[in-house]
């Protein structure tokens, strides 16, 4: 096939193969109004008329695994075991273990991953300024792993030096300074390291509580599944279309708190679009930071921030990448509000 005639799958999933591959394609197709006839036609080649079977694919209200998961980590944090000190600090000791494992990314699609505890991201860890943290990592991985943490602390922390297969050590410091930090492996080749889903928020929560809220976690990332450096599908908590199907429910008028980070390897920005509504966003959670007013922010890899808002009408509103192709690609979902 001449380089003319190639098509990559990032292609065809935007045309809407037969299959899993026309996931992506296939929702678009169902869920807005119709494509120009010549797209359309080319649609309906790929899929040589399974468009009905992909529809009840995307559509079907299954809670699988990979949904499973990803609703499971917007919602659930990790406060380790938690002790106190004979001078009084509040101490806090969390396992960690490097997996290689399978992940569902998408209905019927699974993707080879490295995994913290067994799911891509890993889990939320949360502590308050202050703490001292232990972080006991088991590297039980195929190949040299590490944690790395955003934040303040001493170098010999700071996990750049790979933990071989098998071996094991503690990280240890003092949780500083409050806000939405990040952690992930820091061993070369850094991009498919991060990539094959070595990463995960670390929330230090400020020493005065902030106000009560319906707290979500949102980590952005992208899969490239037949590694040719370009995602093939972009999620949040790693499911495409995660909250399509099944929306996140709010009440109206309750404050909503996300802790939203990019992990999205291969791109160099994501984005985080709501519709119908205005946000503040606090840049690395500082509240203590000008924040912004608006709705749609971008971030660079590595990048986090908290988004607060409010709900001041019932009904559904969407959110998704502001980048079109990563929306139609998994990125997209709602909250509905009650």
């Amino acid at each position: 096939m001449s380089e003319q005639n190639q098509i990559s799958r990032r292609e065809i999933l935007k045309l809407g193969s037969a299959g899993a591959l026309g996931l992506a394609g296939s929702y678009l197709l169902n869920m807005f109004p119709p494509l120009t006839p010549s797209v359309q036609a080319q649609t309906n080649h790929k899929n040589h008329g399974n468009v009905n079977h992909d529809h009840q694919m995307i559509h079907d209200s299954t809670k699988t695994a990979g949904y499973q998961m990803a609703e499971k980590l917007l919602t659930e944090f990790d406060y380790g075991k938690v002790s106190t000190l004979p001078n009084g600090q509040t101490l806090r000791e969390y396992t960690v273990v490097a997996i290689d494992k399978e992940i569902e990314i998408a209905k019927g699609i699974k993707f080879p991953g490295w995994t913290y505890n067994g799911t891509i991201p890993g889990p939320t860890f949360r502590c308050t300024e202050g703490d001292l943290l232990r972080f006991h990592f088991t590297n039980k991985g195929s190949h040299p792993h590490s944690i790395h943490f955003h934040g303040i602390h001493p170098p010999e922390m700071d996990g750049i030096t790979p933990i071989a297969p098998g071996q094991s050590f503690t990280y240890e410091f003092e949780a500083n300074p409050y806000g939405l930090q990040l952690y992930h492996c820091h061993v070369l080749p850094l991009a498919r390291h991060i990539h094959k889903g070595l990463y995960g928020n670390f929330i230090i929560d400020p020493k005065t509580p902030r106000e009560p809220a319906l707290e979500l976690n949102m980590v952005m990332n992208g899969f490239d599944l037949d590694l040719d450096g370009e995602n093939d599908f972009y999620t949040v908590n790693g499911y495409a279309f995660a909250f399509m199907n099944h929306p996140i429910k709010v009440k109206k008028d309750q404050l909503v708190r996300i802790y939203l980070s990019n992990f999205t390897e291969f791109d160099l920005i994501n984005s985080f679009h709501l519709h119908a509504n205005y946000f503040s966003y606090y840049p690395t959670g500082r509240i203590d930071n000008p924040s912004q007013f608006t709705d749609t922010i971008m971030q660079c890899q590595g990048e986090r921030g908290i988004i607060e808002v409010k709900f001041p009408y019932k009904g559904k509103y969407m959110f998704h990448a502001h980048v079109s192709e990563f929306a139609e690609l998994g990125w997209m979902g709602f909250f509905e509000v009650e």
